[in-house]
Order: structure tokens, then sequence, then C-alpha cells
């Protein structure tokens, strides 16, 4: 196995120009590492979420199945660089006697060498690239290099998406505050009115009355908002993209 990268290799802007969804850009990239290893027959892309892995995309014809029979066991080199975060190479299952009965299970299946790559290691979406070959030494004149890359690819992709989906949560948790600040603030309007009160006075009074009856604060100022105006409470001010 070579360490220097081919400089062909797609690169992440590249990949993400081309795909739509974060499975479709995984796809792209088990099809390019399985073009990289000559004596593999089968790339899969494990990712593991609460402790649960999935084989989200794969390509050739061997990877699901050496997949799930490690995951049933909850042990195998796919998991092992998952989970540990560093490089699995079996160059040769016959002799292998790590990970229970899985070795036996991958000759029975007619692979005999793998190699599994961690992605995103040591975090909540951690994951691993797996490649398979039905010989021995299989990934001898695969370009490792390559290979790192294509994992680290997934990695910054996996980031990403969970950056992407980190600010979809903010925005709505935003958007949500925003409407909670604008039905108290029409309460306090409303009690500041009745009682000739500050604004002050007007949300200890309505802060008492939710203590007293054991309702969420945002709760009681909507029921009294819907009470004087016979309309459900306006929505706060809504988040707008920019431009």
């Amino acid at each position: 196995m070579t360490d220097a990268p081919t400089p062909g290799t797609p690169d992440l802007v590249s990949l993400l120009l081309d795909t739509d969804t974060l499975e479709d850009f995984l796809q792209a990239l088990a099809e390019e590492a399985l073009s990289n290893a000559p004596g593999a027959d089968g790339c899969g892309i494990t990712l593991e979420r609460a402790n649960r892995p999935l084989t989200v995309v794969s390509a050739g014809t061997s990877a699901p199945a050496l997949d799930e029979a490690q995951y049933g066991q909850d042990d195998g080199p796919c998991l092992e660089a998952l989970r540990e975060g560093h490089e699995v190479d079996v160059a040769d299952m016959r002799a292998e006697t790590r990970w229970n009965g899985y070795p036996a299970f991958a000759v029975a299946a007619g692979t005999l060498s793998s190699l599994s790559l961690p992605i995103a290691a040591h975090s909540h979406t951690a994951g691993a690239l797996n490649i398979y070959s039905p010989e021995v030494k299989g990934f001898e004149d695969a370009d490792l290099g390559v290979l790192r890359d294509l994992a680290a690819q997934a990695t910054g992709a996996i980031a990403l998406a969970q950056r992407l989906s980190d600010a979809q949560t903010f925005t709505a948790d935003l958007h949500a505050a925003l409407q909670s600040r604008t039905v108290i603030d029409q309460a306090i309007g409303i009690v500041m009115s009745q009682r000739r009160c500050s604004a002050e006075e007007a949300l200890g009074t309505l802060r008492t009355a939710s203590q007293h009856r054991n309702v969420k604060l945002r709760d009681l100022c909507g029921q009294l908002v819907g009470t004087i105006s016979g309309n459900p409470p306006a929505s706060g001010p809504r988040l707008r993209p920019r431009p």
C-alpha cells in the first residue's frame, strides 16, 4: 500500500456540488473508495448513533452481509475502527484470532482481507469506511493515501451536516423564544392597563398567578391575551434568511 494520495482524488467541495444529500455524497465516496482498491469487491460506510451502528451506503457486493455480522455480535474490525478511532487492516482472515467468530464467518462468505478506516472518530456520529477483498493481502495495490483522504472527506461532510442540523435547531429554538417573549409582553401590557401599574409589577403579578395555578408563564399569558382579544395570541417576529 502506498501513502501518497493520487492527484485526481475528488475533493470535498466538488463531490458536495455533484450530490444533493449526505447519503448521495457518502455513496459517491464508497464507490470512489472501491475503485481505488483494485483487489476489493465491496465497500460500506458505517455510522453509529446512540450506540447503534448502521451501514448507510455500500458499493460492490460483499459489505452489507459482513457489516451486519459484526453488528450482530457487536464486535469486529469495522466496529473497532469506529469506536477506537484507528485503522484496522486484516491481511488474512484465516489467521485472525480477534473478534470471536467473525473471521470464520468472513472466510465462509468469501472474504479473506479487509481494511477499516475511522470516520468522524470520537464524535456524536462516529463511523468507518470498510473495504473487503476476496484475496489475502487484498490492499497491497490500493492507494492508502487516497482511501485516507476519502475517509477524511466523509468526516468533513458529516461534521458539516451536524453543524447545519444544530443551526436549524437553534433557529427553531430562537423563534419559539421570540414567540414566547411576544405573548408575555402582550400580557404585561394588559395587566398594566387593568391595574395601572409598572411593567415590573405586572410581570410579578403574572409570575405569581403562574405559580399558584401551576401553569407555565407563557401559557398563562397566552390564555390572558386570548381572553381579552378573543383571538389566539399573536406570533412573534419570524426569522428570515439573509438575502
